[in-house]
């Protein structure tokens, strides 16, 4: 006979656990890498009390494009589709946000226009596409790895 041990929660560990997040992907390939896979970083595992709905997005935007980025070979960067207008692909080269509430991809377009989203991240909506690096390019740029160096610090990501 199996003997399970109870867990009583106190008022305060059961609040907590309500507004800690939560994550949860599942792929018809096994092999493909999910960020829930991974151990996540300290400023996607704390409570979102204190954060902006900006600031939270904009942490959990870097953790998908850091993840995409994994996943492509040496010929390709993450770009990103925009959805409504004809603005096509952006390479994404900056993210940023404005509390409490906007979320801004800093890129340049197909044609190498440079290029700015702003979007309510009540309206976020982005596509991450494998865009193929320039030509004179040794190797790809990778934004989501130098983004995500501020969610492993010990300090506020917006500082």
């Amino acid at each position: 006979m199996t003997q399970t041990t109870m867990s009583i929660d106190t008022s305060a560990e059961l609040l907590e656990n309500d507004i800690l997040p939560k994550m949860k992907e599942v792929h018809t390939d096994p092999n493909v890498g999910c960020p829930s896979d991974k151990e996540l970083p300290k400023a996607l595992v704390e409570s979102t009390a204190k954060k902006s709905p900006a600031q939270w997005a904009y942490e959990r935007i870097i953790m998908y494009i850091q993840n995409f980025e994994q996943q492509l070979d040496n010929d390709h960067e993450v770009g990103m589709g925009l959805a409504g207008g004809n603005v096509g692909v952006i390479r994404i080269e900056g993210l940023g946000y404005y509390d409490p509430d906007i979320v801004t991809y800093y890129g340049t377009n197909e044609i190498g226009a440079k290029t700015q989203l702003i979007q309510h991240v009540s309206q976020l909506n982005v596509t991450l596409v494998a865009s193929p690096k320039h030509i004179d390019q040794p190797e790809p740029n990778r934004i989501g790895f130098r983004l995500a160096e501020a969610l492993e610090r010990s300090e506020n990501v917006t500082t």
